[in-house]
């Protein structure tokens, strides 16, 4: 929904930006210079704050939660967890899987490369097909050549005939 002065035909109330906007500051009242300067009083604030604080809320997380996940623990079961390496756990020697869809993609594209060379060829169906129908087709155009070569044969005939 549209904030602010202008708005459609069915006309109601102005929204105005709430209180926990305004304190975190994303409300659109105020000009964006005031924004990143307040942001940088906050986080010079917050950095004093974090020294004295760290000794008594080290289990609280910075990150402040809205609606109901600050009651709620979700966690995705599906979200692909990142794995951490040691470092001597590591073996350059070992090259990485490819997967699923990657390994299905160059299956794909080694096939066709494979056809593609069976094709020029003439080892397929399809290119055997293909020569077939080439070779009718050239031997049909030799014989409309002959056929015309002889036709101009017996026209040339026809006139030297006339002549005489």
């Amino acid at each position: 929904m549209g904030r602010g002065k202008f708005k459609g035909k069915p006309t109601g109330q102005r929204r105005f930006s709430s209180a926990a906007d305004i304190l975190a500051g994303t409300s659109a009242a105020r000009p964006r210079s005031f924004k990143q300067k307040e942001a940088e009083y906050e986080e010079d604030i917050e950095d004093e704050s974090e020294e004295e604080s760290e000794e008594e809320s080290e289990d609280e997380s910075d990150v402040k939660k809205k609606g109901h996940e600050a009651l709620i623990e979700v966690d995705n079961p599906n979200r692909a967890k990142p794995k951490t390496l040691k470092a001597k756990d590591l073996d350059a020697t070992k090259t990485t899987e490819l997967s699923r869809r990657e390994r299905e993609e160059l299956e794909k594209q080694r096939a066709h490369e494979r056809y593609m060379r069976l094709q020029e060829q003439g080892k397929t169906e399809q290119a055997r097909k293909d020569l077939d129908r080439l070779a009718l087709i050239r031997q049909q155009r030799e014989e409309a050549a002959k056929k015309r070569e002889e036709e101009k044969a017996a026209r040339d005939a026809k006139k030297v005939d006339a002549r005489k």
